[in-house]
C-alpha cells in the first residue's frame, strides 16, 4: 500500500507533526490540494513536494539537472519551442534491455502525450525522470546555446581545407557536409516554432550574426565566428534555386519546406555587402489561420463602421501604414467577410501571404512582365465582384484601380503613407486625377502592429509626469491599469507575447473630399477628419495602455513618429 503524500512529507523533509496537522485542518475546512496549502503557508518548498509526490509513485527525482554535463546532441531533434512549452529536456541515454532509451525530465509527469511526442520527435524509446519547472527551464537555455554553438564549430572544422571564397555545391553533400546542412535545416525550424516573421543572416569582419524579428523586433540569435559564413549561405542559395557562383549582385528566390505538417514558404533576399552576402528569409506560413477583426485589435465601433464600409457595392478602401504593420492580414480578415459564392473576388499579391479556399488569387511575377497594373486590367474582363490590389505602387495601378471602383466593383487596397489623411495626398503625388480620388475613396485605416506585455510577467507602472504629457493625458481613468513589461521563460525574457492592432479610420465625408479636390495638405485633412470623430493612432494605442494589453514604453516606440 502507497504510503501518504503526508507521511513521506513528514519522513523526507522537515515539516512537523504540527504543521501537517495544521494543514490538513485548512484542507478540510476550505478544500483544495495538501501540498499547494503547504507551500502557501511556506511550510515546505515546491521542489519538496514534487520529490515526495515522486517518492509515492515509484518516479525518480532529480533535483541537480547539471546542464553542463548533458551533450547538447541530444536536444538536436527537439525545437527549442516545444522543450520551454512542455518544459522537457533529454539529459542522458540509458541502456535496457529493450535496448538503448533517452532518458527525459519533465515537470509534469502526468502528461502522457509527452512521451508520444518525444518519440515521435527523437524515435526513440523514452524513459521520464522529474525535475522542477525552474531547473528545467533553466537547463533548457543553457543546453540550447551550447548545442547551436556545437554546430557551428562542427562547420568550421569540416571545413577547413575547402577554398570558402568559391561555391561549394551542397547539393551533392557527403557526410563532412551535413553539418551544414543540419545546421540551416535546426535555425529554419526554430525560426518557424518561435514564431519569428524574418530570418536575417548578417556578415562582418570577423563574424556572422543570425536575428530573428519576432513581433516586429529583431533578436540575436546566433553571433559565430566569420568561417562558415560562406557554406551557410551558399546552402541557403541553393535551396532557393539562385546562382551560387553570383556573389556581387542582388537575388531574390523562393523556398518552400513542410515543418510538423505545416507548408512555409520562404522568401529569400540576397544582398552583397562588403563583408559577404547578406541574407533575409520571410517566413510565411501557407496554412495559417487567418484572423477575424476582433481579434486582430479593432474596437466595436470600427469593426462595425469597416463592416459597413466593405460590403459596399462599389468604391474603394485603402488600408496603409509601413511594412509589416499587418495590412495584408486585415484585408484578408476582410475578405473572408465577403467569402461567399453569391460573389466574384479575385486578388493580385506580391506575395500571397493567406491562401483563401474561394477566392482567385494571383501572384505577382515580374520576371514575365505580370505586374499589379497587367493582372487588374485583366481582372475587369472576368466579370470580378470585388477585386483586392496588394499594394498600389504607381500611377498606372492606382488610375486602374480607382476606375475599376468607379465602374461598379469595390477595390480594397494598401498604400505607404505614415497615417490615414496622407493617403490621398500620397495618390495625388502619383498623378492620379484630385476629383477621381474623392470621388471613389469610401475610407482610409491606418495602423501599426504593438507588442502585447506578457500577463505571465507584467507588473503595475506608475507613470511618470513626462509619460503622462507624452500620452496626452492630464489623469488616470479610475479603470485604468498601467503595466511594465519585465520579462520571463515565457516570453523569452522579452517581457511581451503577442501583438494588436493600433489604428485611425478616416471616413470619406463631403468635407474630405472637398479638401481632397483642393489639393489640401494632409495636416488640414486630418484636422477635418479629427474633427468629424476620428481617433488617432496614439490616441488608440493610448486606450490600450489604459486597458493593460500593451506597455507606455511600446506606445512610444511604435508611435513617435506621429507625436
Amino acid at each position: 500500500m502507497a504510503m501518504r503524500i503526508g507521511e513521506i512529507l513528514l519522513k523526507h523533509t522537515s515539516l512537523s507533526e504540527v504543521q501537517l496537522e495544521e494543514a490538513l485542518r485548512l484542507q478540510q475546512k476550505e478544500g483544495g490540494l495538501l501540498g499547494e496549502i503547504l507551500v502557501r503557508k511556506n511550510m515546505i518548498m515546491p521542489h519538496e513536494i514534487m520529490r515526495a509526490l515522486c517518492i509515492q509513485l515509484g518516479m525518480t527525482f532529480v533535483e541537480d539537472l547539471k546542464s553542463g554535463e548533458i551533450d547538447p546532441m541530444l536536444v538536436t531533434d527537439i525545437p527549442i519551442n516545444y522543450a520551454k512549452t512542455k518544459e522537457v529536456l533529454p539529459i542522458g541515454k540509458e541502456q535496457t534491455t529493450r535496448g538503448e532509451v533517452l532518458v527525459v525530465a519533465v515537470s509534469d509527469p502526468f502528461n502522457e502525450s509527452i512521451v508520444d511526442d518525444l518519440q515521435v520527435l527523437t524515435g526513440k524509446p523514452v524513459k521520464i525522470v522529474v525535475s522542477t519547472s525552474m531547473r528545467i527551464q533553466d537547463a533548457i537555455n543553457r543546453v540550447y546555446e551550447r548545442n547551436t554553438a556545437s554546430l557551428v564549430e562542427q562547420i568550421e572544422g569540416e571545413f577547413d581545407d575547402y577554398d570558402l571564397e568559391g561555391p561549394i555545391d551542397i547539393l551533392e553533400a557527403t557526410e563532412d557536409d551535413a553539418p551544414v546542412i543540419k545546421f540551416v535545416n535546426s535555425l529554419l525550424f526554430r525560426a518557424v516554432k518561435e514564431k519569428a516573421s524574418d530570418i536575417h543572416i548578417e556578415p562582418f569582419e570577423k563574424e556572422f550574426v543570425v536575428r530573428f524579428r519576432i513581433d516586429g523586433v529583431l533578436y540575436d540569435i546566433i553571433r559565430q565566428p566569420k568561417r562558415a559564413h560562406a557554406a551557410i549561405s551558399s546552402r541557403i542559395k541553393v535551396m532557393g534555386v539562385l546562382d551560387i557562383a553570383e556573389k556581387r549582385l542582388p537575388q531574390d528566390g523562393r523556398i518552400k519546406i513542410k515543418i510538423a505538417g505545416k507548408d512555409i514558404d520562404i522568401r529569400l533576399s540576397t544582398v552583397p555587402t562588403i563583408y559577404g552576402e547578406r541574407i533575409v528569409m520571410r517566413i510565411l506560413e501557407q496554412s495559417g489561420t487567418i484572423l477575424e477583426l476582433e481579434q486582430l485589435g479593432f474596437p466595436e465601433r470600427s469593426r462595425n463602421v469597416i463592416e459597413k464600409l466593405v460590403f459596399r457595392k462599389y468604391g474603394i478602401i485603402l488600408v496603409t501604414g509601413p511594412t509589416g504593420s499587418g495590412k495584408s492580414t486585415t484585408l484578408s480578415a476582410c475578405l473572408v467577410k465577403l467569402n461567399n459564392p453569391e460573389r466574384n473576388i479575385l486578388t493580385v499579391e506580391d506575395p500571397i501571404e493567406y491562401q483563401i479556399h474561394g477566392i482567385n488569387q494571383v501572384q505577382v511575377n515580374t520576371k514575365i512582365d505580370l505586374t499589379f497594373a497587367r493582372a487588374l486590367r485583366a481582372f475587369l474582363r472576368q466579370n470580378p465582384d470585388v477585386i483586392m490590389v496588394g499594394e498600389i505602387r504607381d500611377k498606372e495601378t492606382a488610375e486602374i484601380a480607382i476606375n475599376a471602383s468607379l465602374t461598379g466593383h469595390l477595390v480594397l487596397s494598401t498604400i505607404h503613407t505614415n497615417d490615414a489623411s496622407g493617403a490621398p495626398t500620397r495618390l495625388i503625388d502619383m498623378g492620379v486625377e484630385p476629383f477621381l480620388i474623392a470621388s471613389s475613396l469610401l475610407g482610409v485605416v491606418a495602423q501599426r502592429l504593438i507588442r502585447r506585455v506578457c500577463t505571465k510577467c507584467r507588473v503595475p507602472h506608475t507613470m511618470t509626469e513626462f509619460e503622462m504629457n507624452e500620452m496626452g493625458l492630464q489623469s488616470l481613468p479610475p479603470d485604468g491599469t498601467i503595466y511594465k513589461a519585465v520579462g520571463c521563460p515565457s516570453c523569452a525574457q522579452s517581457g511581451y507575447s503577442g501583438r494588436t492592432v493600433i489604428h485611425e479610420l478616416m471616413l470619406i465625408d463631403d468635407n474630405i473630399r472637398n479638401l481632397i479636390v483642393k489639393q489640401a495638405d494632409s495636416s488640414i485633412i486630418k484636422k477635418a477628419a479629427m474633427e468629424a470623430g476620428m481617433i488617432t493612432l496614439r490616441e488608440d494605442g493610448v486606450s490600450k495602455v489604459l486597458q493593460g494589453l500593451t506597455s507606455v514604453d511600446e506606445l512610444m516606440r511604435a508611435t513617435h513618429a506621429e507625436v
